[in-house]
């Protein structure tokens, strides 16, 4: 039986973003955006104050933090009445970044580091008590994809996450409130993330697993669409990871996300 995956709307307020870089970064915008991804029928959002895609450079944390802790405390005044409020998100690799964010609002603290870019990121997710969204790449964006190279994507990405589950369990952080990626597109080659979208079930039957494919390069490496027409790619993409068990797709069209999935349920579950 398919089971309905959650989604997770993208608002990026960077200026670089590799997909809507410097549309969100004003307040005003980025909640518009955000009122409408709910509207639209996004379960959270996750809010990004720092670009990871390849080649991207770290900003310091005071740049990150002031750029989405003000969006994320506007969010939770503009959806103050909703029933029930939207579940916030905050995608930073920074300890400082996810503190004042959850302190602001936020609910989850999805890195793509897997709480390994600070001695302090484990310490303060256990005492932060949020769930924590644990996530694989092979290397920094700065390298990533200079050369990733794998023998088996799927059983080296699995190993990978089972060594921070248990540094996450070791550290404090319960096992319920951790959710695994295994990285689409973070130092991977196509070949690699295909092997790992074949290989979703096998994710999912290690943790809750959350699935990021929305507007990525391998859809242009597959059909050579640009950025802005790799929509069917993404759907296609998404309901594969999703009829094999992805918990979570993370997405930039929340709408058109919700429509594929309806559709497919109805058709699936009859």
């Amino acid at each position: 039986m398919f089971r309905r995956p959650q989604i997770m709307g993208i608002l990026n307020v960077t200026p670089d973003s590799f997909s809507d870089g410097g549309r969100y970064g004003d307040l005003e915008a980025a909640v518009r955006q955000a009122r409408r991804m709910v509207d639209d029928g996004a379960d959270s959002l996750d809010i990004g104050g720092e670009s990871t895609r390849p080649g991207a450079r770290t900003v310091p944390w005071q740049v990150e933090r002031d750029r989405v802790v003000p969006v994320i405390r506007a969010i939770r005044e503009a959806t103050r009445d909703d029933d029930p409020e939207p579940v916030l998100s905050v995608d930073t690799r920074k300890p400082e970044v996810a503190e004042a964010a959850i302190l602001a609002g936020a609910d989850i603290w999805n890195d793509v580091t897997a709480l390994t870019y600070s001695e302090d990121s484990l310490p303060l997710a256990a005492d932060l008590g949020c769930p924590v969204i644990l996530m694989h790449a092979q290397g920094p964006p700065e390298t990533m994809q200079d050369r990733p190279t794998y023998d088996d994507p799927v059983e080296e990405v699995l190993a990978y996450l089972r060594r921070r589950l248990a540094a996450c369990e070791a550290a404090g952080v319960e096992r319920e409130r951790v959710t695994i990626d295994p990285g689409i597109g973070f130092g991977k080659r196509l070949e690699d993330n295909l092997a790992i979208l074949r290989g979703t079930a096998r994710f999912a039957d290690l943790a809750p697993t959350l699935i990021g494919t929305s507007r990525k390069s391998f859809i242009q490496t597959i059909d050579g669409s640009p950025v802005e027409k790799r929509l069917a790619g993404s759907l296609a993409s998404g309901l594969f990871a999703a009829s094999n068990g992805a918990a979570i797709l993370r997405v930039h069209d929340v709408a058109e996300t919700r429509q594929a999935i309806r559709i497919w349920e109805s058709i699936a579950n009859v």
